[in-house]
């Protein structure tokens, strides 16, 4: 079966109220859960536990005047900022001053992130956030997912808290950004096979996180391997000491794939790109079923993935429609990118065997933002 099927399946046994524990014994096969637990203590001997928590970076961002543009973070220890060194270093607090010197406004955070958090805490982080504000956030920022792979939660369950979660959010007139879950077979620390198996895991439930994200109205950016490629070249710069959370430079990372996503969400111009721009084939971006995009965008780092209408309807034959773009500035490649290497010749509206519209249908009937 594939990803993007698998995707859909999750995500649709999540909004019906599926759940337990098969799906996830099912995938664990002939390998048991013994071998998993023995495999996981070992990596949990290797990473340790270096860190008493992480910076605080709850407070206002830039010095404008006016009232405040609100941002709530929600989520585990990458949200929260674990392996960070000051306020400034963690994601939410990277993209604030990125916002407050885009807008030229104070912005103010709102952490909500716990340490060890599953996506069946984020309906808890939402409360404490938003009864510690005076009025509905502009933003909510979510990173969310690999304690549920690694607590072995049910892939539906998790996909349901965290859909519930967005769908509240946007009711209360908030952009949501959700930065799906990592591909935990990048980390060194764990041993094969559990390496293997964590990996598709990770990567199934960030598509099926895509997916419900998406028919939720929030916004998805895919984490995936962002730092996994250069760990093996340079361990010291991008993770911390525990070789498992990012480090300050890893997290800047993280913040710089969101911070386009967030300022199109928010509406707010950002050099080289422009927030409702079309799909641009050649750089591998599309319309395609949103369970199509979020299997593709798992393999490809910093995409973003949100709902569009293609013919004025959001909804086509194989479900809601998504755009995936890159909004990171990279050079178009020379040759068309595989993901849409028949795109271009297909005529206004036509369909691929994927149920993918050709980029000028996106021209002609679609708002890519």
């Amino acid at each position: 079966m594939g990803r993007a099927r698998r995707a859909r399946r999750i995500a649709a046994t999540a909004a019906y109220g599926g759940g337990g524990l098969a799906a996830t014994a099912g995938a664990l096969g002939a390998l048991g859960y013994g071998l998993i637990k023995v495999e996981a203590r070992i990596a949990r001997r290797i990473v340790g536990r270096p860190f008493d928590g992480a910076p605080e970076d709850d407070r206002t961002y830039g010095a404008g005047v006016g009232l405040p543009l609100d941002v709530v973070v929600l989520g585990d220890s990458s949200a929260a900022g674990m392996g960070a060194d000051t306020g400034d270093q963690t994601v939410g607090g990277i993209v604030c001053g990125g916002l407050a010197a885009l807008t030229g406004q104070p912005v103010r955070l709102t952490n909500e992130a716990v340490i060890g958090a599953e996506s069946g805490d984020l309906e808890r982080q939402l409360a404490n956030a938003l009864d510690r504000l005076d009025r509905t956030p502009e933003l909510a920022i979510i990173l969310v997912g690999a304690n549920d792979v690694t607590h072995r939660i049910d892939r539906s369950t998790a996909v349901r808290h965290l859909e519930g979660v967005v769908r509240r959010l946007r009711g209360t007139g908030a952009e949501v950004v959700v930065g799906t879950c990592p591909d935990l077979g990048t980390v060194q620390p764990i041993p094969h096979p559990l390496k293997a198996l964590l990996r598709r895991w990770s990567r199934d439930l960030a598509a099926a996180q895509t997916v419900a994200v998406v028919e939720a109205g929030g916004r998805t950016v895919s984490l995936g391997d962002l730092l996994g490629p250069e760990f093996e070249t340079s361990p010291a710069v991008l993770f911390s000491k525990d070789q498992f959370h990012p480090s300050p430079a890893g997290y800047a990372r993280v913040a710089a794939v969101l911070l386009p996503t967030v300022c199109a969400a928010l509406g707010i111009w950002t050099p080289g790109d422009t927030t409702d721009r079309m799909p641009q084939p050649r750089r591998g971006e599309s319309i395609t079923p949103v369970a199509v995009a979020a299997g593709a965008a798992v393999r490809h780092p910093g995409t973003e993935v949100s709902g569009t209408d293609v013919g004025g309807t959001a909804r086509g034959p194989r479900g809601r429609w998504a755009v995936r773009l890159l909004r990171r500035q990279a050079p178009v490649p020379a040759e068309p990118h595989e993901d849409a290497p028949e795109a271009e010749a297909r005529p206004v509206g036509e369909t691929g065997p994927e149920g993918e519209a050709g980029p000028h249908a996106a021209t002609a009937d679609a708002s890519a933002g």
